[in-house]
C-alpha cells in the first residue's frame, strides 16, 4: 500500500522534527536544570523495559511455553511461517485465558515469542489461525516492538523536560519563560503521545499485509478478526480485566469489541459469521462511513478502527 508507506514516512518526519525541537530547546536552556536527568532516567527505564519486557508479558498473561508434542499442528504452522518470513523459529506459548486472541513479543528475530490464548483455539479453523499467526510472525519480522519502544521514549523525555522547566527555580522573567516553555513541551508531549498511538495502528496494518504476503488469504484474516471481535465482546469482565495490561500486544483491542460489533454486521452480508472473498470484493467497492465519535476513539487507541482495517484487507483481496 503506497498510502500506508507515505503515512509512515510522514510519521517519521514528524518525530524527527520533535526530536530536533527537543535538542534545540535542551541546548538553549539556561538554568532550567533537570532535563538531562529526566532524559537519562528515560533511557534507563527503556533499557530495563527492553530487557525485562518479555518476562513482564509472560507474567501478566500467565504464558506457558509449549513443547512440539503438545501442539504439533500449531508448531508446524509457526515453523512454516517463520521459514517463509526468513526468521528464526520463535518460541510458542499458550495463555490460559478465555479471551480469544494472540500476540507476539520479544526483542527481535533471535528471541521472538508467539502466544495464543485457549480462547482463540476454540473459535478459529486452521486457515484462520494461520492468518492470525502470520500477522504475529510479521510483528517479529518487522521488529516493531523495539520500534514502538523507541518511539515511546519521546513523550517520556518531553514530560520530564516540561516538568523540569515548570518547576525550575528561576526568578522573574526567567521563571515566566520557563513556565511558557514547559507548557509548550507539555503540548508536544500530548502530540507525541498521539503519534505513538498512530504508529501502533500503522504497525497493525503492516502486520496484516505481512500475513497476506506470507500466503494467507485476506478473507481468512478478515474472518479471524470478525470472530475475535465477537468472541471478545462475549468474554466476561474478569477475563477482560486479566488482559488489560497486555491488550496493546493483541491482534485487536478486546476493550473496544462491543463498540465494533455494530459496524461489522454490515460486512457479513449473508450472516454466516465469516467474511468470504466475495464479501470482501463487495466491500472494496463501497465507501465506508466512520462516525466522528469513532474517529476520536481511534485517535486514542493502539489499534485501527476494525471496519477500516477490514476495508484495507478488501483492497489486498483484489491483488
Amino acid at each position: 500500500m503506497l498510502g500506508l508507506r507515505f503515512r509512515f514516512f510522514i510519521l517519521l518526519m514528524m518525530f524527527g522534527s520533535i526530536i530536533f525541537l527537543i535538542i534545540t530547546v535542551a541546548g538553549n536552556l539556561l538554568g532550567a536544570g533537570g532535563w538531562l536527568f529526566y532524559a537519562i532516567i528515560t533511557a534507563v527505564t527503556l533499557l530495563v523495559q527492553y530487557f525485562i519486557g518479555p518476562f513482564i508479558v509472560e507474567m501478566t498473561m500467565r504464558v506457558r511455553q509449549l513443547k512440539r508434542e503438545e501442539a504439533p499442528e500449531l508448531f508446524n504452522i509457526v515453523e512454516e511461517l517463520a521459514r517463509n518470513a526468513k526468521i528464526k523459529m520463535p518460541k510458542v506459548g499458550i495463555s490460559e485465558n478465555t479471551v480469544p486472541n494472540a500476540f507476539a513479543y520479544g526483542r527481535g528475530h533471535s528471541d521472538g515469542h508467539v502466544c495464543v490464548t485457549t480462547g482463540i483455539l476454540k473459535i478459529l479453523n486452521k486457515n484462520e489461525l494461520r492468518a492470525v499467526l502470520g500477522h504475529e510472525i510479521s510483528h517479529i519480522k518487522n521488529r516493531d516492538v523495539a520500534f514502538i519502544t523507541f518511539l515511546s521514549a519521546i513523550p517520556m523525555i518531553l514530560f520530564g523536560m516540561a516538568r523540569a522547566m515548570m518547576w525550575s527555580r528561576g526568578r522573574g522573567k526567567n521563571k515566566g519563560n520557563g513556565i511558557i516553555i514547559g507548557i509548550f513541551l507539555l503540548l508536544l508531549y500530548f502530540i507525541s503521545n498521539l503519534l505513538v498511538l498512530y504508529a501502533s495502528r500503522i504497525r497493525e496494518y503492516y502486520a496484516d499485509m505481512g500475513s497476506v504476503s506470507l500466503g494467507s488469504d485476506p478473507s481468512h484474516l478478515a474472518t479471524a478478526l470478525f470472530k475475535l471481535v465477537y468472541g471478545c465482546a462475549r468474554a466476561d469482565d474478569n477475563s477482560l480485566h486479566m488482559v488489560e495490561g497486555a491488550r496493546a500486544f493483541f491482534l485487536n483491542d478486546p476493550s473496544n469489541a462491543k463498540n465494533e460489533i455494530k459496524d461489522l454486521k454490515s460486512v457479513d452480508l449473508d450472516g454466516s459469521g465469516t467474511i468470504s472473498s466475495e464479501e470482501l470484493d463487495y466491500l472494496s467497492k463501497q465507501k465506508i462511513n466512520v462516525s466522528f465519535g469513532e474517529k476520536i476513539m481511534e485517535m486514542f487507541s493502539t489499534h485501527p478502527n476494525m471496519l477500516k482495517r477490514i476495508k484495507a484487507l478488501s483492497d489486498l483481496n483484489k491483488k
